[in-house]
Order: structure tokens, then C-alpha cells, then sequence
């Protein structure tokens, strides 16, 4: 088990400096090893089944080894059957390179953070969750000294605006309560030219999006995106470079923020 740091790490002293001011803590809470912005009295999670999993004490255990593999293949079948291949097409997406300042949103147990990493040499990777128990076991897991993890809301994200080179958001958004306002925010820390990489739902059936999530949305959580939503969403923000990718039921979707 990685030894738990009791102080500021480089890597989270660069994290606090890319925060708004008036968001940066006067006495960061690191204890866990981790930057906690939301401390035990909030929780930004939302309420149904699979929101709460997220949180839960057993699903950051086998999340990286079992989960994503398998939930991967049945999410998008044949396709991606690998989390290398799905490690590969962030990487594709961003566009990583030495010294990137990088946002890892939904980051889990960190298995893509510290991917990133290896890409981002002698850069910043931040990986920000809402669920004390992953980041927990992403700490486990070691931290490299690229990276800092931050407990954080999605939907009002810590940062300065412009201040990431490449933000990804895999496997997350169709769980996050308002999904429209998690790319706002998405789209606000990037950088002028910087790179943003989504996966999530999408509905491959017969019924329009609204009739699917009308079910699937009430018993789980799971938000099925229409097929159009979330591209629409990045040019409606004046993304350029707007790509998707379908697999089974899930898509990659990619975009470049404007140049200054």
C-alpha cells in the first residue's frame, strides 16, 4: 500500500495555484492524500442506485480489474474490449504531450490519471471525483509525481478559467446531475487550443432519447444521451474540431476550444 503524504505534494501546490482565489482553501485538508474540497458534509452525488455505487466502499475495488473491462465490452461491445484501447483513444483525442496541464473529471481510482501522466512528463495532472472511496483507492494505487488528486464537483469546478491544456471526462457524465452544466465547466478551464475528450451513453434504439431515459434514467440514474447531444452541446460552446466515434452504446466525442 503507497504511503499517504501528510503535506502538500509539488504536484498539489501547482494544483492550488491554477485555482480561483476564492475557491483555493486557506488550509487545504490533504489528510487522505487527496485535496478534499467538499469535506463530509457535502456530497454532490446524486440519489439513484448507480449515482450511489460510485460512492460506495466495494465498486473501487474491482472498478479498474473487473468493472470498466466488462461493463466496457457489454456497454460497447466488441469494439473497445480493452481499457488499453480505451486508454489509447483518450490519448488520440488529447493529444498529450511533455508538460501538459491536465484535468481528469470522474477521475475513479485514477487508472486513466495515471496514464496521462506518463504522456504529461514534467507536467500537472489533476484527477478530480466526488467519491471520497475512489480517490481513496487511487491513492492506494500510488500517486506519480505528475499528479494530484482532488475530491470536487464536476458541475463547479475549483479552476481559473483557461487553465488546462487537455480536459477528459470518460465514463461519467451520463451519472452527473446536470450534465449540461459539467461541460460548461468542461469547456471554461480549457486553455486556447486545448483538447476535450468524452465518453458516455448513447442511444442506439428505436425510441427517441426522451422515452429511453424516462426508464432507464428513473431506475438507475444512467442518462442515455441523444445522438446529437453532446456534439451539439461543444459547438454550441464554439468548439471547433468536433468529432464523435460510436461503439455499441456508448460514444467518444472530441473537440478543440478556439485559439486565442
Amino acid at each position: 500500500m503507497a504511503t499517504r503524504p501528510a503535506a502538500l505534494s509539488p504536484a498539489l501546490e501547482l494544483a492550488l495555484d491554477l485555482m480561483d482565489p476564492a475557491r483555493r482553501p486557506k488550509k487545504p485538508d490533504v489528510r487522505n492524500g487527496y485535496l478534499d474540497l467538499l469535506g463530509s458534509g457535502e456530497d454532490p452525488t446524486g440519489a439513484h442506485p448507480g449515482q450511489r455505487l460510485m460512492v460506495s466502499s466495494i465498486l473501487p475495488v474491482v472498478y479498474e480489474r473487473v468493472w470498466r473491462p466488462v461493463g466496457g465490452r457489454l456497454f460497447m461491445g466488441a469494439v473497445v474490449p480493452r481499457m488499453a484501447s480505451e486508454h489509447k483513444m483518450a490519448l488520440e483525442m488529447l493529444g498529450l504531450g511533455p508538460g501538459d496541464r491536465v484535468l481528469d473529471v470522474a477521475c475513479g481510482p485514477g487508472n486513466f490519471t495515471r496514464r496521462f501522466a506518463e504522456e504529461a512528463d514534467q507536467g500537472l495532472v489533476v484527477g478530480l471525483d466526488a467519491s471520497a472511496t475512489m480517490l481513496a483507492r487511487a491513492v492506494d494505487e500510488g500517486i506519480p509525481p505528475e499528479v494530484a488528486y482532488i475530491r470536487g464537483d464536476a458541475e463547479n469546478l475549483p479552476f481559473a478559467d483557461g487553465t488546462f491544456d487537455a480536459v477528459c471526462c470518460f465514463a461519467a457524465l451520463y451519472l452527473i446531475e446536470d450534465p449540461m452544466r459539467a461541460i460548461d465547466e468542461l469547456v471554461r478551464v480549457l486553455a486556447p487550443g486545448g483538447r476535450v475528450a468524452l465518453l458516455s451513453s448513447v442511444n442506439r434504439g428505436l425510441f427517441p432519447a426522451s422515452v429511453t431515459n424516462a426508464v432507464v434514467r428513473r431506475l438507475s440514474g444512467v442518462r442515455i444521451f441523444d445522438r446529437e447531444e453532446l456534439t451539439r452541446a461543444l459547438h454550441e460552446r464554439e468548439l471547433k474540431r468536433v468529432t464523435r466515434r460510436v461503439a455499441g452504446f456508448a460514444q467518444f466525442v472530441s473537440a478543440v476550444a478556439p485559439d486565442a
